[in-house]
Order: structure tokens, then sequence, then C-alpha cells
């Protein structure tokens, strides 16, 4: 038995010394926790880089992927750890781990995706230019007033003005972004908007309830880290409670939300994944710059729609 453990441990450490091929890309790609929605973003980023002839199954790529689970040195850990593999690139998603990998490389470019503007997460210079070495795919604030503007013409208020709540995580530059954008909309459509903080997905459950006490008419899961890791959680409760989710994000109506219009999470990632083809075509980034998101859809929860009666209107898809 002990000659079995010796031979199993030469084997580990000659695998483990084995050098890397150094003349195929290294694809490095850090995701900041783990989320079913935002998933679907690192899949379609791998099945772009697959279209134009970069996949492991073709050994024309080696991927190095990271989950940080939440847990932000951990996520600065594996961006360091990309940096100390010498990789090609570095693939980010959502905005957690972009700002990771901004914060500790100036050099290797970064893809990012699921992550706001370079405005938005507070990365610009003084001269309000980007980050040289940051690419891929970012989305502004202005998709929201659409998906927030579609409550009051789908609910009607228990009392004479409508209440909607939400929560964000204060510490989210794109979170904090977007409850000031979401105040002003809801002072234009006469809406009383009530909004608590939360730092972590720990505290969800417990705001969201005390959210529920208040008599809200609907709910509004805004772009937000920390809403997209626990909405679950917020989606029980306020079913719970019988009051309807609205979203921004087309990849929580899926998830239980009644409707949204916002980007294709799936087709975020792939946009982000041309992108990152194209850069490993030429080796170099000329030409290259980050853009703004192409695909969004309107789209809405056939059985939530159904279970609070509402009819959704006619150019929303449903999802299945």
């Amino acid at each position: 038995m002990k000659k079995v453990f010796c031979l199993l441990y030469v084997a580990i450490f000659i695998i483990s010394c084995t050098p890397r091929n150094n003349s195929i890309p290294v694809i490095a790609f850090a995701d900041a926790f783990e989320d079913n929605t935002i998933s679907q973003a690192k899949k379609g980023f791998f099945d772009a880089l697959a279209k134009n002839g970069f996949s492991e199954e073709q050994k024309t790529i080696q991927v190095i992927y990271r989950n940080a689970q939440g847990d932000i040195p951990k996520l600065t850990l594996s961006v360091k750890y990309f940096i100390s593999q010498k990789a090609t690139l570095i693939a980010t998603c959502p905005s957690l781990s972009t700002i990771a990998a901004l914060q500790n490389t100036k050099d290797i470019p970064i893809f990012m995706m699921v992550s706001p503007t370079p405005e938005l997460m507070k990365v610009t210079d003084a001269g309000d230019k980007a980050p040289s070495n940051l690419f891929g795919v970012g989305e502004a604030l202005g998709y929201i007033d659409t998906s927030f503007s579609l409550i009051p013409k789908l609910i009607k208020p228990k009392e004479s003005k409508l209440k909607v709540g939400m929560i964000f995580n204060q510490s989210e530059p794109q979170s904090a972004e977007a409850l000031n954008r979401i105040k002003q909309l809801a002072d234009q459509l006469n809406i009383d908007l009530v909004y608590l903080p939360v730092n972590s997905s720990a505290d969800v459950m417990l705001v969201t309830q005390s959210l529920l006490t208040q008599d809200i008419d609907a709910f509004f899961a805004n772009p937000d880290n920390t809403v997209f890791s626990s909405f679950e959680t917020i989606i029980k409760a306020c079913n719970n409670a019988k009051v309807p989710v609205f979203t921004s994000e087309a990849g929580l109506v899926s998830r239980g939300a009644v409707a949204a219009y916002g980007a294709d999470i799936y087709q975020w990632g792939y946009q982000a994944g041309e992108q990152a083809a194209q850069f490993l075509k030429n080796k170099n980034t000329t030409g290259l710059q980050w853009e703004m998101v192409k695909l969004r859809k309107r789209v809405y929860n056939p059985a939530a729609a159904k279970q609070f009666n509402i009819t959704v209107p006619a150019n929303f898809e449903a999802l299945q």
C-alpha cells in the first residue's frame, strides 16, 4: 500500500511540474460567485471562442477557471494566480471580477461581461478614460427605465399610491447609481419607492422580510450582484407575501420574476467572447475597445404572470 501511495505521489509531482505549453493561449476566467443566471455568460463566452477555433477540445487554448464563491480576498488571489500563470487574457464576470482584475494588472487584456460601464464601476481616470487593458462588453443604466416603468402599467396599488420596494448593496457602485436613477424615475411616475441597504447575501432574508412588512405592491430587483446571488431567497419571500417581482435583468425572469427588459446574459458573454477571439487571432488589441451590450430582450415568466393575474404586453416574449 505504501508503494502505491509513493507512486501516486510521484505521479502527481511529475504532473504538477510539467511545463505549460507556451505555444497556445492561456485563457483565465474569473467568476465572483456561483449563480445560475450569470453562469450563462461564461457559456456564451466559450461558445464564441469555440466557434472561432479556440477550445480545449481542439487543444487551441488552455483554460484556468476560478470561482471565488463571493469571497473577495479569494477573488483577488485568483487574479494574482492568473497573472503568475502568465494568462494571455483574463475574462471577468461580473463587475466584482472586473474591478479585481483591473486593480491587479495594467498589462493583461481584460474582457469583461455582465459588468456596467467603466464610469459606473468608478475605474476611469481623471480624463474619464477607461483603463487601456479593459475590453469586452459593458452596460449603462438606461434600460432600467423600461423595466421599472412597466410596473405601474401592470400593478394596481392597494392604496392611493403605488409602493415599490427594493434592496441594494451600498458598496457596489453600479447598485448605488441604479438606485439614484430609480429614485428619479419613481418621482416622475408618482411611485412611493421603499429601499433598504444590504451588505452581503447573509442580510438578504431579514432585509427582504423587513421590506415586505411595509405593505409594498411590488418588488424591483435591480442590477446588483447581491440580488443576483440571493434571488431565490428574495423570490420565495415575495411569493409567500403575494408580492410580484419585476426586474431589469432578463436572466432573473426564468428564476421567478414576472417580467424584464434587459440584456440576454448568454449573448452578453458571447459578444465578449467574439471580441476575445479577435484578439487571439490578431495577437494584439489594435482596433479593440470595450463596447456596449448589443442584444436586449423583453421577456416574461408565464407562471409568475398567472400567479399574480398579470397580463403582460404582447411585445414581451414568454420564457418556457
